[in-house]
């Protein structure tokens, strides 16, 4: 558990939080790459015998290396402190049942990632713990959802698939007027384009396997929020499930923070050149990419974010076939489910019948832009659609 001191918050840029916030170069010996304490048990000074008292004891609850990377993604988000989890769903899971309580009820956007809508739809259920989808578009439709056993408003603004938004101020305000918590997923926009907490979010949920990570090579959760939530949930659902991160795991990931402004500004940059040309092909029939000029909420992406990246959907013409041939025909762009890495990915994705409602359409494509050339992806993309009839 780690929150920011007084000189963490001397830092003000992000390009400036990533390469210093966390490092206190004195404390180890003048490193400037600080070390790996990779392990479990911290012995107590001989003149004390009081474990509550010690910075540091056992690595399950905290330990130095961790404390870095929880410092800089703190003082990224804007909050008084995070924790880093052993993965994106350890974070997301460890914030939904802080709200929850046996019998509750929880409103949660319908394009969220799917295994949270998993944990909320089918595990939370032995709990008696109920759920009403929503499409999250406008205000009127979640306050008509709520019950008056309501504990939580989940949202994730853009999502993952289709790059829905929600309006984040007007559901905080709904949520504290009425005692709900909410939790936000923002592991697509990063805490570079946007900040949940300054618009009353109490708990920002990120999977840093992606962008913050940046290089594919680990897998990786976090969560920042106001101090007395950073404590309750590190004393209870961290340290109880056991989800915390390891050292090496944040070791890697204190790397990947420090590059993380220029590549996110990359990738963006790479990305608008992709939308755009796929926007303008007569093979393609929807582009879904929050910033671009066919973007369906652009007075949201206004309000909330202040940039873009490298993940975006589309649809081709043509149907279930064109879009598999699509997908089987590419060279640079590699069939893979993940995305935030130095790479370009592109994966077919199905609907069922909730995620059709919400707008998700069938056969659709998703693709991650990488750091390669970007002409190089564009001439990818063409001489694959190129292909389809």
């Amino acid at each position: 558990m780690a929150f920011l001191t007084e000189k963490d918050r001397q830092y003000h840029t992000p390009e400036d939080i990533c390469a210093h916030v966390g490092d206190e170069y004195g404390k180890y010996s003048g490193a400037i790459v600080p070390p790996i304490y990779q392990n479990s048990l911290f012995v107590l000074p001989t003149e004390s015998n009081d474990v509550a008292t010690a910075e540091y004891s056992y690595t399950r609850s905290s330990n130095p290396t961790i404390d870095i990377a929880e410092r800089k993604i703190a003082a990224l988000e804007g909050g008084d402190g995070a924790l880093c989890f052993s993965s994106g769903m350890g974070a997301i899971s460890s914030a939904v049942l802080h709200f929850v309580t046996a019998g509750c009820h929880v409103v949660l956007v319908a394009t969220s990632y799917s295994c949270t809508l998993r944990l909320v739809k089918n595990y939370l259920k032995k709990f008696d713990i109920t759920y009403t989808l929503v499409d999250g578009d406008s205000l009127e439709e979640i306050e008509a959802a709520i019950q008056p056993n309501t504990k939580l408003i989940y949202v994730e603004s853009p999502s993952s698939l289709i790059f829905k938004m929600q309006d984040l101020e007007g559901i905080a305000e709904m949520a504290k007027a009425r005692g709900i918590g909410t939790v936000i997923d923002n592991t697509y926009a990063t805490p570079l384009h946007q900040q949940p907490l300054k618009y009353g979010i109490d708990i920002v949920c990120h999977t840093a396997s992606k962008y913050m990570g940046g290089h594919s090579d680990i897998v990786a959760g976090a969560l920042v929020a106001r101090r007395e939530i950073i404590q309750s949930i590190q004393s209870n659902e961290r340290s109880l499930l056991g989800g915390n991160m390891d050292p090496h795991q944040a070791w890697l990931l204190i790397r990947g923070l420090r590059t993380l402004p220029l590549r996110v500004k990359q990738h963006g940059a790479n990305a608008m050149k992709v939308a755009a040309f796929l926007e303008n092909h007569p093979k393609v029939d929807k582009v879904f990419y929050p910033g671009s000029a066919t973007y369906t909420q652009p007075e949201m992406f206004q309000k909330y974010l202040s940039g873009t990246n490298g993940l975006m959907s589309f649809t081709v013409k043509g149907g279930a076939e064109s879009a598999k041939k699509l997908v089987n025909s590419l060279h640079y762009f590699q069939n893979g489910c993940s995305w935030g890495g130095f790479e370009s990915l592109c994966i077919l994705l199905g609907s069922d019948d909730a995620s059709r409602a919400a707008g998700q359409p069938d056969n659709l494509i998703r693709i991650h832009v990488g750091l390669e050339d970007v002409n190089t992806l564009i001439e990818d993309l063409e001489q694959g659609l190129e292909k389809l009839i």
